[in-house]
């Protein structure tokens, strides 16, 4: 049985008391007992709702009234709580690969009813030299479970022991291949062209024609001319062949023949 947290009415056994009224004025240091037949006057109760105050302060109210408010906000406050327990699964640094599965499903099932699982790595004899297998142990689980799980916290030693605990995964699973830092793929870019050039958009289609209907397939493109062949860069240049010597040619000299004379 639950006993009552306040003292009220002749329970009180200081000799005075600060009172406050029951409409919440205050009405100073009184005698308790004067205090007591103030509230008996009112139909009401004293009640000690500060013990450890000099001197104690002390309402005049309804306890009955108060008691029933009191546990009724307790009842929605424990409503509101939300308690999250934790499942240890224990591993060992060599668990082979059946136990290991069994184990992992369990481990799905904890984290899916939203409670958090503590994984715990026990090393015996000469294996606490060799903390990274039980590193690697602790890696295999979280790799299998990342779609739902995160960690909260990473693996640290206590003892003979290496503890890590994974919680549920904030805003659900996540899409495959996403969840080991990998990043979306990127669209291709066209080759040669420099990198982090953005992808080449696709060429706009040519407009219908008038009159043609909506599901008629636009026409093509008239083709375009081939380029002609570029000259080769390393083709040496065609020189032309020097002239020979000129000749240049003397007119001849008339010679006027004389007739003999008679």
């Amino acid at each position: 049985m639950q006993t009552d947290l306040y003292r009220v009415n002749r329970r009180i056994r200081v000799p005075q008391v600060r009172v406050i009224g029951a409409d919440g004025g205050q009405l100073g240091v009184l005698d308790t007992s004067e205090a007591l037949r103030i509230a008996e006057e009112g139909g009401l109760d004293l009640v000690e709702v500060s013990p450890k105050a000099m001197p104690p302060v002390c309402k005049i109210m309804d306890y009955g009234k108060f008691k029933y408010e009191d546990s009724k906000k307790r009842k929605d406050a424990k409503k509101h709580q939300s308690t999250v327990t934790y499942k240890e699964i224990k591993f060992r640094p060599k668990t082979d690969k059946h136990d290991l599965d069994f184990k992992v499903d369990h481990i799905r099932r904890f984290i899916q009813e939203g409670n958090k699982a503590r994984l715990v790595v026990i090393f015996r004899g000469r294996e606490i030299v060799h903390p990274e297998t039980g590193q690697a142990m602790l890696k295999k689980v979280v790799d299998l479970t990342q779609d739902i799980a995160m960690v909260e916290q990473p693996p640290m030693m206590e003892g003979r022991r290496m503890l890590m605990i994974i919680a549920p995964r904030v805003g659900g699973a996540k899409p495959a291949g996403m969840g080991m830092g990998m990043a979306p793929p990127r669209p291709a870019t066209a080759p040669g062209a420099p990198v982090g050039a953005p992808a080449p958009s696709a060429a706009p289609r040519p407009a219908a024609a008038p009159g043609a209907s909506v599901g008629a397939p636009a026409p093509s493109a008239a083709p375009r001319p081939a380029a002609a062949p570029a000259a080769s860069a390393n083709k040496p240049p065609v020189q032309a062949k020097p002239a020979g010597p000129t000749v240049s040619v003397k007119p001849t000299p008339s010679v006027s023949v004389k007739p003999p004379a008679k």
